[in-house]
């Protein structure tokens, strides 16, 4: 094999091995090993009831313990797929868990469309404002005002009868943040989960300002329609956890309340939520996790994605540049479709779209080829700039010689195209590395996820956040080191 051709063949050898064993985007519990495998849909970033344990990184939470419980009880062997509230039910839609365990309540509009176990949480919605604010007490005053809120909650929904603007946020800790700084004028979330947020943060410039209404909310598992035999193994099992204690002994190990019960109000007592470790100790313990899914998830999307976009984009620009209609014009439609839409709802189309006529792909190969595609609708277009850059009398030249398409293409043009390419699609590949950080909202676990995941439990969002950009820095820095290398060589070839 000639030495210019050793790499890309080694290259498409390492993609289609690395193809055939992608990660998994699911934490496991193999208890037990030989059960049923049930897919827990959940945040992991929604204290008390789903988040991680700042000191062993480890998914825990009210709601993860008891579904542990109750997976434990029939038979199930779990696997935890971790995403924003906003894709949980898209998720279960398509098939892609089957439960949501989060805090999940019980309304009309659900109870058309899902299937339900018993509540094994009970609550109240309360109204949280500005420490200094003392305008909003109940939800007539909130008409007009601005809530952020998760779009796909009954907060929202609560939030939008009462005639607020509701503006989406992925998480609790986001909207209390944008209440802090004044962007938004109040929250609707549950009274539990808020008094968590005020004892793990020490935030003392938001306050509960009243209830949002009188009735108790009711929590549980939430199942497809056809499920019903999932959702009968987990009522038996919530109903042994509550008849023999075990259900009230979780409760109070997470609340010192029994909020499990009707009876308990939704009272919980979280005063001991108090955070005692440092920033640098926070940054400390986060630091292994989010390399680990920098090395496993980011780098790896970005290498396959960018090698596999070349390859189809090297074919979508020769299509591009040929006379026959039948190869032109689709090339043309597609860089004309994916450079015209965003790239998540490109995601969005992959993962819960594509399910609906049949087609499924997996989280971490559904990323690899929504990045692909638009890697390649972008590359197509630079490389056919670069092969037009090339003089028309270089391939007359090679046509004199006898030399075909293929070959003058291969050694007389594309060559001499690739010094003029390699910038361009460097930064692309620069993009890619940031833009993997989408991927979240498909049920990948990357890095940016972890830094969410952290900064969830511990409220530290800037050190937190700040670490994450630290990291695609150091990782594009080093990749425009290999650019400027590169470019160097090519002049040094080509000349």
């Amino acid at each position: 094999m000639k030495r210019r051709w050793r790499i890309p063949a080694l290259l498409l050898v390492w993609v289609g091995l690395f193809l055939g064993t992608t990660p998994s985007t699911a934490i496991a519990d193999t208890t037990p090993a030989d059960g049923q495998v049930v897919r827990v849909g959940t945040e992991g970033i929604y204290p008390p009831f789903s988040f991680h344990d700042p000191d062993s990184d480890e998914l825990t939470g009210y709601d993860i313990e008891v579904v542990k419980e109750v997976a434990k009880r029939a038979g199930w062997q779990l696997e935890f797929v971790e995403a924003n509230f906003d894709a949980l039910f898209p998720a279960l839609d398509a098939d892609r868990i089957d439960l949501i365990a989060n805090q999940v309540t019980i309304n009309p509009e659900r109870e058309a469309r899902y299937l339900f176990s018993e509540p094994y949480t009970y609550s109240r919605t309360v109204i949280v404002t500005a420490a200094d604010d003392d305008s909003i007490t109940t939800l007539d005053d909130i008409k007009g005002k601005t809530a952020a809120q998760s779009s796909t909650t009954s907060f929202a929904e609560i939030a939008t009868e009462a005639g607020a603007k509701v503006r989406s946020v992925e998480s609790l800790a986001q909207a209390a943040e944008l209440l802090s700084q004044g962007r938004v004028d109040v929250i609707l979330n549950d009274n539990i989960a808020i008094l968590d947020y005020l004892a793990a943060s020490g935030d003392t410039s938001v306050k509960i300002a009243g209830d949002a209404n009188t009735e108790v909310n009711e929590q549980a598992l939430t199942f497809r329609q056809d499920d019903t035999d999932l959702r009968d193994q987990a009522n038996a099992a919530l109903k042994e956890m509550a008849d023999d204690g075990t259900l009230t002994k979780i409760s109070e190990g997470f609340f010192k309340a029994d909020v499990s019960s009707a009876d308990g109000g939704g009272e919980a007592d979280l005063s001991g939520r108090a955070g005692s470790k440092t920033t640098w100790q926070v940054l400390q313990a986060a630091t292994g996790p989010m390399l680990k899914a920098l090395v496993q998830y980011t780098i790896t999307l970005s290498l396959l994605s960018m090698a596999l976009g070349l390859l189809l984009a090297l074919l979508v620009a020769l299509a591009r540049l040929s006379s026959r209609p039948w190869l032109h014009w689709p090339a043309r439609g597609f860089i004309s479709v994916i450079r015209g839409t965003p790239l998540l709802v490109q995601l969005f189309i992959v993962f819960f779209g594509l399910p609906q006529i049949g087609i499924k792909f997996d989280s971490y190969p559904g990323a690899v080829l929504a990045l692909s595609l638009n890697v390649a609708a972008y590359s197509a277009e630079i490389i056919r700039s670069s092969i037009l850059s090339v003089p028309r009398g270089q391939s007359e030249a090679a046509a004199t010689v006898g030399m075909g398409y293929t070959l003058t293409m291969r050694r007389i043009v594309l060559p001499q195209a690739a010094r003029t390419a390699v910038p361009p699609l460097s930064n692309t590949f620069i993009s890619l590395v940031k833009d993997t950080s989408l991927t979240s909202i498909i049920l990948v676990p990357e890095m940016f996820r972890v830094a969410q995941n952290h900064a969830g439990s511990t409220t530290e969002y800037l050190p937190l956040y700040s670490l994450a950009a630290l990291f695609y820095w150091v990782v594009c820095a080093v990749l425009a080191v290999g650019q400027n290398r590169l470019e160097t060589r090519l002049e040094r070839s080509l000349a």
